[in-house]
């Protein structure tokens, strides 16, 4: 299995954070560090730097805010195996104002989200954080609602700028294998002349997170997301014990996730913490919808699923 150049990325605490506001355990965060290193991962995402003057610190655990100091309380004394990122949305952080030098901080990475429609914002955000000396990539999120033109549009764009790499974010799993292979081509054909990478961050609605993931990597994409035993908004995301199981052998080693996945996610889900694939995931994914009907029904055990089916038919 060819590995070169590939840049795994774990967003277990930033992704998975979205399940349970974020309160995560200081000893499952050091945990997650070590596998993570065991295993060979490449980045490993500190969850988001969101702005404290929008979200209430008191509704959230602090990896929603993460600072220099909770990453370095964390890791003690960093790892240079493993590169450490963080994510900051369009309009809700405050990130010139909570975004030091990279040389006083932890962080190696900034990623950027946007919607299609904020992509300027997005832009003046990598501009800036890159001017620090960080790392940046960005991700557009919703990208199966965008058309073709819209994404070739923002590619260009963000073309410019000094971004590593722009990633492809199923953020419905509503793709399929050949859409995300059409998409990949797309990105790399306009990235490609500009030295930019692709990515991919893939959401399992319709169970097929992982192969998404491996259509990317196929036809080029070098970045790839995945979380510990698939932990995510809604259906949740690419495995990465899956995706390094994919990857095993030199460089990635699958047996520190399965260990991190019996000592920590099994326990997680038993004490009520929910994600993972089910039917009214599978539909608003099918429908290319927001999951937040299939969260809600979730949650409340409706398992009417062609009265589900019928209400996001007529969104």
């Amino acid at each position: 299995m060819t590995v070169e150049g590939i840049k795994v990325v774990d967003a277990t605490l930033r992704d998975g954070g979205l399940v349970n506001d974020f309160f995560f355990d200081d000893d499952f965060v050091k945990a997650l560090y070590k596998a993570n290193i065991e295993a060979g991962i490449d980045y490993m995402e500190f969850g988001y730097r969101a702005s404290k003057k929008q979200f209430d610190p008191k509704n959230f655990g602090k990896w929603k805010f993460t600072s220099d100091k909770d990453v370095w309380n964390v890791i003690g004394e960093k790892n240079p195996r493993l590169k450490l990122s963080i994510m900051v949305d369009v309009g809700r952080t405050d990130f010139r104002e909570d975004i030091g030098p990279r040389k006083d901080s932890p962080i190696d990475l900034f990623r950027v989200a946007t919607y299609i429609e904020t992509i300027p914002e997005a832009i003046e955000m990598i501009d800036y954080i890159s001017s620090l000396g960080y790392e940046t990539t960005c991700n557009i999120m919703a990208i199966s609602k965008c058309t073709d033109e819209q994404i070739a549009n923002a590619l260009y764009q963000l073309a410019q700028t000094p971004a590593l790499a722009i990633y492809i974010v199923d953020s419905y799993g509503a793709l399929y294998p050949k859409q995300a292979r059409k998409l990949t081509r797309l990105y790399h054909q306009i990235l490609a002349p500009a030295g930019k990478e692709v990515g991919m961050h893939a959401h399992n609605n319709q169970q097929c997170a992982f192969a998404n993931t491996l259509e990317a990597k196929d036809l080029g994409a070098k970045w790839l997301d995945g979380t510990a035993f698939g932990m995510g908004r809604g259906a949740g995301n690419c495995h990465s014990e899956a995706l390094i199981a994919y990857l095993n052998g030199k460089k990635y080693h699958v047996e520190p996730l399965l260990k991190l996945v019996e000592d920590w996610m099994l326990s997680m889900k038993e004490n009520g913490v929910e994600w993972g694939y089910n039917t009214s995931y599978m539909l608003t994914g099918l429908t290319n919808q927001h999951p937040r009907t299939a969260i809600a029904a979730t949650k409340k055990k409706d398992y009417q699923y062609i009265e589900q089916l019928k209400f996001l038919s007529y969104q």
